[in-house]
């Protein structure tokens, strides 16, 4: 068994397509996942699953969801090893100097592939930082990311990829639940 991680995108957000956590984890269950544990309302489920293609797995939550809750969801699903190194390779976790309750990853579906790097860069405020890497986009937002203009929806546009953002906190919890 494999163990994954998946981050469904704008679930339970302003009060639309509304999901429960107790519902989406007996979904996954009925899948035959295994060791199903959700976190938050924000759709973060950890799951084991004898699947070795996360896109396999993506399409076949998303089409269940779509079956079951009458709406479409993107999903994306990562395996605890790309996790692992995600969070490893976060510059601003490590530097020491930024307040990590400002950090956000942005997690990808695909590896961005011909995108316009200074026209992302244009869109940077006053002391927020980004860097670019082919499976995640980490967001140094000090002045919170409600207020950034590089959200979820901008980065999805420019890099042409499927993408769901979380704070660091939450990635952070996702990586222990996923290691226990």
């Amino acid at each position: 068994m494999i163990t994954y991680i998946s981050i469904l995108r704008g679930i339970n957000v302003s009060g639309q397509r509304i999901i429960k956590m107790d519902a989406l984890k007996r979904l996954y269950e009925s899948l035959g996942f295994e060791n199903v544990h959700s976190y938050i309302q924000s759709g973060n489920v950890v799951f084991s699953s004898k699947e070795t293609d996360p896109k396999e797995l993506e399409d076949l939550i998303s089409s269940e969801i779509q079956k079951t809750f009458g709406f479409e969801v993107p999903v994306l699903v990562l395996n605890l090893k790309t996790l692992e190194a995600i969070m490893e390779n976060n510059p601003y976790a490590r530097e020491g100097e930024k307040d990590v309750a400002h950090v956000h990853v942005t997690f990808l579906a695909d590896i961005p592939a011909d995108f316009d790097l200074e026209n992302i860069l244009e869109k940077k405020q006053a002391g927020e930082d980004i860097a670019i890497t082919p499976n995640a986009v980490y967001l140094y937002c000090p002045n919170g990311y409600g207020k950034t203009k590089l959200h979820n929806s901008f980065l999805e546009n420019k890099l042409k990829v499927k993408a769901t953002t979380r704070n660091w906190k939450t990635t952070k919890e996702l990586l222990k639940m996923a290691q226990a």
